[in-house]
């Protein structure tokens, strides 16, 4: 099954790569992200006739977790909507496949069908990450961009990337069985719009969790966007850990192994009854 899946997901990402606007489109995202938001709603911005400089946050400061610039903070926030955006836009190539008659014709050859949807995951997991490492690099070169802790290390780094690997996995396992379950791009659509935007919102991608109304910090705390972004940023800001802080670094991650396990397991049962059908 393994060998079957990296030749799914293997097609998928050639033809990505082939589709320049494609992987254009996906840069100019978190490009937008960045520079424009990063630095229309930077709260230094009300600082500005004070002698703080870089975009330093200032009062603020100790309510965005440490970070020196509003950048620093917006950074992990960004790469991870550009995951849940990836994954779940980026799978209406596996309904095309569906409508075409592609997943018909592979339906049909001495393969696990499982090992169509692990396909699509693998597939959007490495669109996820080629467009998480650019990001993570083009946020150096943003106005007031990206500061590193002074003890940030190749660990670290790995920690960080790793943590985004789980929450692109996370939602291609969830957003891929929905992929391969519709029938049309409009509905695929309609179920990605009403799924996405409220994860969106709910989580501390773009503002801590001190900004939310109380009713809604539980949601917020539990969202695998929130997860994925706040061990991150414990990794950007701090660099080395304490042990109080790794040992929150590690519930984040738990965190969102829990909920690869469950929306795998709810997208093994959708890939397979969509294409039991077939």
């Amino acid at each position: 099954m393994i060998s079957e899946s990296l030749t799914i997901g293997g097609r998928a990402v050639t033809k990505w790569l082939r589709n320049p606007f494609a992987v254009v489109a996906a840069l100019i995202q978190a490009t937008f992200w960045l520079v424009l938001f990063g630095n229309s709603f930077n709260p230094a911005n009300a600082f500005a006739s004070s002698p703080l400089g870089g975009g330093s946050l200032g009062f603020f400061q100790q309510a965005f977790g440490g970070a020196p610039n509003y950048i620093t903070f917006l950074t992990p926030g960004v790469i991870a909507i550009v995951s849940l955006t990836t994954m779940s836009f980026m799978g209406v190539d596996t309904v095309l496949d569906r409508m075409s008659g592609y997943l018909d014709m592979l339906s049909t050859y001495p393969i696990p069908r499982t090992s169509i949807y692990f396909g699509a995951i693998l597939q959007n997991v490495a669109k996820a990450m080629a467009t998480a490492m650019v990001t993570f690099l083009l946020a150096f070169f943003v106005p007031n961009g990206l500061r590193l802790a002074p003890g940030f290390n190749a660990i670290d780094l790995v920690g960080v990337l790793t943590t985004f690997a789980l929450l692109s996995l996370v939602f291609s396992a969830l957003f891929s069985g929905i992929a391969i379950s519709v029938k049309s791009t409009d509905s695929f659509f309609a179920v990605v719009n009403f799924l996405a935007l409220p994860i969106w919102f709910i989580s501390t991608a773009l503002f801590p969790i001190s900004f939310f109304p109380g009713w809604m910090k539980p949601f917020a705390q539990a969202n695998p966007i929130s997860l994925a972004s706040e061990a991150t940023r414990l990794l950007i800001v701090k660099g080395s850990l304490t042990g109080v802080q790794a040992s929150s670094v590690t519930g984040d991650i738990v965190g969102l192994l829990l909920y690869g396990v469950v929306f795998g397991a709810l997208g093994i049962l959708m890939a397979r009854n969509a294409l039991k059908a077939r």
